[in-house]
């Protein structure tokens, strides 16, 4: 691979263009052996993937696009063309960044998603998918949300999909007084259990290790009771609602669970879904899931609308400073061939010189210090032009300069290729002047 050509390309479903049939279409079973199977192309070099309740992304990193674009339809080869976006280099990196600042979420400005863009960096790392692009990508992602989230409004009142969730419960049926029932002691069956606390007259939840539904049954104010999973139709029959948002592959409620319970809500935030689609035949059974959601959250929309586009401009700002990094970082991938590749000579011909002449200490210092400044001298220029051709994105300059500079690129060398800066020993012998032309500091 030569420097500079790596690119980072992403495909994107979720709930706002696709059904709730085709995000499922698009599930896969773990982040981390999703991950694992796109690193088994043989050009993917890095990836990381992100999968929600209501969005599947992948990113990988290639030579180049088309091999990263071909890679990601293999991969959501189940999913249709027209509810799947594709995102080049630029795009993907901004797009990650309005991810991770709540930007894409069905309820714009939810916290959740910035937890989840961290857990999958931390499956993906774990796979041995991250690399110095991703790397950089994602943790720039993370940082933009994280800035997002104390600098602006756009998380104010802490709003959820849970708690859209039983908005639209209490919007439809009404939960004041009711029992409920929450299925999933989860991040998002936590915050539903909260949300119902305050209102319901009982709670009870399932979850399939019971010490953590036992956990979250105890810290609700609210009294509740901690069923098995097993003996859910049995809580089922005494709730009116019931929210459920398990990270079961396998349905949890099927037709015979319900089966007369009576009148029930049921609404299921789960990807995939925890309700078998049968039990919507049930005339007493009503079941509400990400796509009912959509119209719960568009005033949600509105009212962030203007912290939005504060975000907006901070993602401007951080995008920029990422893209810059990005092209410094590899500008100095050829800069340090070229300063290894000029030590090299020049040391080989200070000793030469040295050998035929009779000098004492300090005039052999003299003749070594008046060769490094010669060095220096001479490559000052080619150094900020090289920085100049990464600022504007010129690889076929830096890649000509790399293969001048450096004997062994395209070789077995790792150093020029993987290096992400000059190193200590050659930045060392770079005088101050050349930094500050490149302001460096």
């Amino acid at each position: 691979m030569t420097v500079g050509t790596g690119v980072i390309s992403a495909a994107s479903v979720d709930i706002d263009r696709a059904t709730v049939d085709e995000l499922e279409a698009a599930t896969v079973e773990s982040q981390r052996g999703a991950v694992e199977r796109l690193l088994s192309v043989p050009a993917v070099e890095e990836a990381y993937v992100l999968q929600t309740c209501n969005r599947v992304e992948a990113y990988v990193v290639t030579n180049d696009g088309p091999d990263g674009r071909a890679a990601l339809d293999v991969f959501f080869e189940e999913v249709p063309e027209d509810v799947l976006v594709e995102l080049g280099h630029e795009e993907s990196l901004r797009h990650l960044m309005r991810v991770a600042a709540g930007l894409e979420s069905i309820v714009v400005g939810e916290d959740q998603i910035l937890g989840q863009v961290g857990d999958a960096y931390e499956d993906a790392l774990a796979a041995g998918g991250i690399g110095s692009l991703l790397e950089e990508g994602v943790t720039k992602a993370i940082h933009v949300g994280e800035r997002a989230r104390t600098e602006t409004a756009i998380n104010e009142g802490s709003v959820s999909l849970a708690s859209a969730a039983v908005k639209l419960a209490d919007d439809e049926v009404g939960v004041d007084g009711e029992a409920a029932l929450v299925v999933g002691a989860g991040e998002m069956g936590r915050l539903a259990a909260q949300t119902l606390a305050t209102r319901v007259d009982h709670l009870y939840v399932a979850n399939r290790t019971a010490e953590r539904a036992e956990h979250l049954a105890d810290t609700v104010d609210a009294d509740a009771t901690v069923v098995d999973l097993a003996d859910v139709a049995d809580a089922v029959d005494e709730s009116a609602v019931v929210v459920t948002a398990t990270g079961s592959t396998d349905y949890v409620f099927e037709k015979s669970t319900v089966a007369g319970s009576g009148e029930t809500f049921v609404v299921d935030i789960a990807q995939p879904r925890d309700v078998e689609p049968r039990v919507t035949e049930l005339p007493d059974v009503t079941v509400r899931d990400l796509d009912a959601l959509k119209t719960v959250t568009d005033e949600n929309r509105a009212q962030r609308a203007e912290a939005a586009t504060v975000v907006e401009g901070l993602i401007d700002v951080e995008f920029d400073h990422l893209l810059a990094q990005y092209k410094r970082k590899r500008a100095d991938r050829v800069i340090s061939a070229m300063y290894e590749s000029a030590e090299r000579v020049k040391a080989q011909e200070v000793e030469t010189a040295l050998g035929k002449a009779d000098l004492d200490a300090d005039q052999r210092e003299v003749v070594e210090a008046m060769a490094d400044a010669i060095v220096n001298q001479l490559l000052a220029a080619p150094t900020k032009s090289l920085r100049d051709a990464a600022e504007e994105d010129d690889w076929s300059t830096i890649n000509t300069a790399l293969q001048l500079f450096d004997p062994e690129f395209g070789g077995e060398s790792e150093e020029a290729v993987d290096g992400d800066e000059i190193p200590a020993h050659i930045r060392d012998q770079m005088p101050d002047a050349v930094f500050d032309q490149l302001g460096d500091d």
